[in-house]
C-alpha cells in the first residue's frame, strides 16, 4: 500500500499511480504468498494463540464432559459449556459478563473446532496480514464480543459458544477495506468478502447455528475495520492508539478467564 494515500499499489511501483508521491522501502508489500504457492498461508501470532487457546480449551471440556458422562470429544454437553463460559443469558443478567467473552474461544464438537479453526487459520492470516496484528486483535475481540450480545439479546434462553461470530468480524473487516479503497483491487475484495458473507448466513440458517452471533459479529468487524483502516507507518499518530487498544482487548480478555476460573471453582 501507499504509504501516503493508503491505496493499493504494486511491488514494481516508485511513484505512487494515485496520488504521485515518491513510495519508499516501507511501502513495498511483504511476499504474503505463503508455501506450497498460497495453497498454505503463512502462520501469524495472533492466529496461532487463538488456536492454541481453541484448541486447549476443546481438549479440556471434552475431558469434564466424558467424565461427567453426559458428553464426549464429538459432542460436549450443554452444562459443560456453560460451567467452562458459554453465552448464557440469565447468568449473564446475574453479572457474569465475563462470559461474552469466553464463549468465543468455546466449541459444541470436534466438527464445529475443525471448521472454525480451518477458517481462521486462512482468513486470520490474512487479516493479520493487510490489518496488522493490533487492528486483527481488536477487531477480532469486538466482533465476538458484539456477536454474543445480539445472540443474548435475539435468543436469551440457549447457551452459545463458538469462533464464528469473531470469523464473521473478519469478514467484516475485509469487506470494510474493499469498500474505502475505490480502486480495482478494493472492488475485487469487497465482492470476495460479501460472497463469503452471504454462503456463511445461508448456512446460518442450519437448525442450532447461531445466526444472530454471526450477524453482530459481522456488523461489528465491518464497522472496527471502517474505522481502523490499515497500518500507517510506525511514526503516525494512530499506531500506538491501536496497539494501546490490543493490550485492552487482551487484558480484558485474561481477566474473562480468571473470572471464568473463579466461578467455576465455586460452582456458578
Amino acid at each position: 500500500m501507499c504509504p501516503h494515500c493508503r491505496a493499493f499499489i504494486t511491488t514494481k511501483d516508485r511513484t505512487c499511480p494515485y496520488c504521485n508521491e515518491t513510495v519508499g522501502p516501507r511501502a513495498v508489500q511483504r511476499d504474503v504468498s505463503g508455501l506450497i504457492g498460497g495453497f498454505i498461508p503463512h502462520a501469524r501470532f495472533n492466529t496461532i494463540l487463538i488456536l492454541f487457546v481453541n484448541f486447549g480449551l476443546y481438549v479440556i471440556t471434552s475431558i469434564y464432559s466424558m467424565r461427567s458422562g453426559a458428553g464426549g470429544a464429538m459432542d460436549i454437553d450443554p452444562q459443560t459449556l456453560v460451567e467452562f463460559g458459554a453465552k448464557y443469558a440469565p447468568l449473564i443478567a446475574m453479572g457474569q459478563w465475563w462470559r461474552l467473552v469466553t464463549a468465543g474461544f468455546l466449541h459444541g464438537g470436534l466438527l464445529h473446532i475443525l471448521m472454525n479453526c480451518w477458517v481462521l487459520f486462512d482468513l486470520g492470516a490474512q487479516v493479520e496480514d493487510i490489518y496488522g496484528a493490533s487492528r486483527m486483535w481488536v477487531i477480532y475481540l469486538v466482533s465476538s464480543v458484539f456477536g454474543f450480545y445480539v445472540s443474548m439479546v435475539w435468543n436469551p434462553a440457549a447457551p452459545s459458544v463458538g469462533a464464528s461470530a469473531a470469523l464473521f468480524g473478519l469478514i467484516g473487516a475485509m469487506i470494510a477495506l474493499g469498500v474505502r479503497h475505490r480502486n480495482p483491487m478494493g472492488a475485487a475484495i469487497r465482492g470476495m468478502y460479501i460472497r463469503w458473507a452471504v454462503y456463511g448466513l445461508i448456512f446460518s440458517l442450519i437448525p442450532g447455528i447461531d445466526m444472530a452471533a454471526h450477524i453482530g459479529g459481522i456488523v461489528a468487524g465491518f464497522g472496527v475495520g471502517y474505522l481502523a483502516g490499515a497500518p500507517g507507518p510506525e511514526d503516525a499518530a494512530s499506531e500506538p492508539i491501536w496497539r494501546v487498544a490490543a493490550w485492552l482487548c487482551i487484558l480484558v480478555t485474561v481477566v474473562s478467564f480468571v473470572k471464568m476460573v473463579l466461578a467455576f471453582s465455586r460452582g456458578a
